[in-house]
């Protein structure tokens, strides 16, 4: 764990306020329980890595991208399967809806929104940065990733443009890709871009459908 602290600083400090929440917080089923401490602590962590985004020279992002590159894959791939959950977790949150208020229903409607939305802002994000490492610990002749105007030097908001052009269109626009480890990791996010926006599309018509 101390460990993790120092490579992921915000990744451990968000998932433990998630956890903590997620505990303490009272709620009438287990499953609720559990979506409030995902929200919480997704929420949180994207509020730390936009303010790191903010604060962040190019100089930054390289050393961010070195000190977190160990078991980089390993944190990508349990996030990556937490927002999955989170979504079969709202699925069995939105079964009950049928028998709350109308007052209530609205209010169960807002906060699976925001879960949906916090897991697909979770996701591009952690994809952004993933390609921020692989960009900087790359030790090919050639960039992994080859922008438009030739950027050589890259910062945050280059590589969220790249992610989540991914994860809205699940394509890659004007940015080439040049490595394989790169072409794995855009595999991955398109695969996983596909699901939640099927999702995404199937919840609101799920919540349509409710409303009216």
């Amino acid at each position: 764990m101390p460990h993790l602290a120092r490579t992921h600083p915000r990744l451990t400090a968000a998932t433990l306020v998630g956890v903590a929440v997620g505990i303490f917080t009272p709620a009438a089923t287990l499953t609720t329980k559990i979506l409030l401490g995902w929200n919480a602590g997704v929420w949180l962590y994207l509020l730390l890595t936009l303010w790191l985004m903010l604060r962040s020279k190019v100089a930054d992002v390289k050393r961010t991208a070195e000190v977190e590159d160990e078991n980089a894959s390993v944190v990508l791939f349990m996030v990556s399967i937490a927002a999955v959950a989170s979504l079969a977790a709202i699925t069995l949150e939105l079964s009950g809806n049928s028998k709350l208020s109308s007052a209530d229903q609205l209010i169960h409607y807002a906060f699976t929104g925001m879960t949906v939305v916090g897991s697909w802002l979770m996701i591009g994000v952690i994809f952004g940065l993933h390609y921020a490492r692989l960009f900087y610990n790359n030790d090919g002749p050639e960039p992994a990733l080859r922008f438009p105007e030739g950027e050589l030097d890259p910062d945050y908001w280059d590589f969220m443009y790249f992610s989540f052009t991914l994860s809205v269109a699940v394509q890659t626009s004007d940015v080439c890709i040049a490595t394989r480890e790169m072409r794995k990791a855009v595999l991955g996010h398109s695969l996983l871009g596909f699901l939640f926006n099927t999702a995404v599309l199937g919840f609101s018509i799920n919540i349509a459908a409710g409303l009216f």
